[in-house]
Parts: C-alpha cells; sequence; structure tokens
C-alpha cells in the first residue's frame, strides 16, 4: 500500500509536469502567492470500479478508490482545494441499475466532493428517484438555469455556491443541457430549462459585482463545442457570450483534453474551459495563483487515474 501511494504521488507530480500544463502569465509568482487548487471530474456515469487490464481502450485506468488517493495526495500538498463534478454522476454500470445512484452519492460524499451540478442522465430514475439519493450527498448541488420551482427538488439545488479558502473568494455555479429530446419529460417533470447564456451573465455578475469574488467558476453539463450544429449552446459559444468567468469546468461530450483550452470572453480576456472525458479515467486539475493584490496566473492538466 505504501510503495502504490508512493507511485500515485510521484504519478500526479510528473503529469503536471509532461501532460501539456499550461501557464497565461499575468504576474511572477512569488512566495507570498496564494495557490488555489480546483480538481474536477466529469461524466462518470456510475463507473466505481477501475477498467481490468484486458480492457483495449482503458487498461487499468479509472476507479474511485485511485481516485480517492489521487485526490488526498493533492490536498496533503495544498489544503485550498476543491472538488467538483460537472454531471453525469448516474447511469453506465449495473451499480446504478440496481442501487439506483446510491453507491455514487456515498462515495462521493466520501471523497468529499464540494459541489456537482446536474447532467442529464441523473434524471434517468426520474426526478423522484434524484431526489430520493439526495440524503447520501453531503455535497452541493448547484444549477442556475434548472427552475425546480414546481418540482419535488425545489430548495435542494441552489444556482450558485461561494467558497472561501485562505482569503480567496470562489463562486461557483451550475448549468444544464437543454432537456427536451434527450430526458423524457415524465422523467424530468415541470423541470423548467432557461437559456444558459443569459443565466450565465447574471450568475457571473452577482458573483463579480455582488459576492465579490475573486474567483468564478461555471461547472457546465452543456458540452464542449458542436461544429455540425452551431446553433447549440456549448462550452466555448459561453466563454465568447460572457465576462467574469474565469474557468469553465465541462460535462457531457465526453471530450478528453489534455490541458484546458484558453479562449476569449466578450471583453478578450482570458477564459480556461476544460473536460476530462468520462468514466474516472482523467482528474482535472487547475491551479490559480494569486498575489497580494489577488493579480493570478494559472496553470492546467489532466492527471490520467
Amino acid at each position: 500500500m505504501k510503495r502504490r501511494y508512493f507511485i500515485q504521488q510521484t504519478t500526479a507530480a510528473a503529469a503536471l509536469t509532461t501532460i501539456g500544463g499550461i501557464t497565461l502569465p499575468s504576474f511572477k509568482a512569488s512566495e507570498k502567492a496564494t495557490k488555489i487548487t480546483i480538481l474536477h471530474t466529469n461524466d462518470v456515469h456510475s463507473h466505481i470500479d477501475p477498467f481490468g487490464p484486458e480492457d483495449g481502450r482503458n487498461p487499468n485506468k479509472g476507479g474511485v478508490a485511485r481516485r480517492a488517493s489521487l485526490v488526498q495526495s493533492i490536498r496533503n500538498e495544498n489544503p485550498n482545494t476543491l472538488l467538483l463534478d460537472a454531471g453525469d454522476i448516474f447511469q453506465g454500470t449495473p451499480y446504478f441499475n440496481y442501487y439506483g445512484g446510491e453507491i455514487e452519492f456515498k462515495l462521493m460524499s466520501k471523497l468529499k466532493y464540494d459541489a456537482a451540478t446536474i447532467g442529464n442522465h441523473d434524471f434517468d430514475n426520474g426526478i423522484d428517484g434524484l431526489y430520493a439519493q439526495l440524503p447520501h450527498a453531503e455535497f452541493a448541488f448547484l444549477s442556475a438555469n434548472y427552475d425546480f420551482s414546481n418540482t419535488i427538488m425545489d430548495t435542494h439545488v441552489k444556482p450558485y455556491k461561494v467558497f472561501k479558502r485562505d482569503g480567496i473568494k470562489i463562486g461557483v455555479f451550475g448549468l444544464g443541457i437543454m432537456l427536451d429530446g434527450l430526458v423524457l419529460k415524465d422523467l424530468y417533470k415541470e423541470t423548467v430549462y432557461l437559456n444558459p447564456t443569459e443565466i450565465a451573465q447574471d450568475m457571473s455578475r452577482i458573483l463579480k459585482e455582488e459576492e465579490h469574488c475573486d474567483l468564478v467558476i461555471c461547472l457546465s453539463h452543456l458540452g464542449y463545442n458542436y461544429t455540425n450544429y452551431p446553433e447549440r449552446p456549448s462550452d466555448l459559444k459561453l466563454a465568447a457570450s460572457t465576462k467574469n468567468i474565469d474557468l469553465i469546468i465541462g460535462g457531457h461530450t465526453h471530450t478528453f483534453l489534455p490541458k484546458p483550452t484558453i479562449t476569449k470572453n466578450i471583453e478578450g480576456k482570458n477564459v480556461l474551459v476544460n473536460q476530462v472525458g468520462c468514466y474516472g479515467i482523467n482528474l482535472g486539475r487547475i491551479d490559480f495563483f494569486f498575489d497580494i493584490d489577488k493579480n493570478k496566473t494559472v496553470n492546467g492538466t489532466s492527471i490520467i487515474v
């Protein structure tokens, strides 16, 4: 066990230097810089166990236990760490078919996830099935563009949450994909989908101007990009159409990015967009460094679990 833990720590450290980390220079990092680490997953789809050694595409990758060890080693390195998920927690293995999401939420709670947004497959047992598993989730569910007012989920999902780490305020809000056409109406019932771009503009304004957040993060289940459907909302379109968002953590399209995409917002400022594929194979890591004036630089990478 000690040897395995050492290997995992060594692999994580190597990944940060060799798998294409990025840097956005805006100040020279000093010893006084405050480091905030954002870890994230998406589209885990009930993959509790790692892939086996004979799996052709992903041999010996993934698994909640391995992710837990990796996350803990990073938290030991930097206590100022948030762990987030961008949706589609449910559906994909017999664990979900048999337990209905209980195991997924219990394990995420053991890993001390801070927040998650809701994906379309999280309605696969209906909104009542999602609600039934909430007692097992010791983390926040965030969705700003799903109006649950007339559903059993009302008051159980917040549009955003503000976290504070070492004097840095981090605002996180969630966005979900249009359910009509993806999920049967009988499953999501009276959930109302609101325009994600308009909601994101409002959320980022609130978090920046009213909550005075130093870092604004969007947990999105819209999808990375749709070249064949340019009218469809996506993370890249969202970044280009808004301001005040520093990082978009995406899901839905199972896009494996070796490092975050750097794109421009409506004001021409840099926005990071990241997604780490699916099934818990990778763990996203974004490190923000704040100087005494709260100017920031950032490194980002994807770590194979």
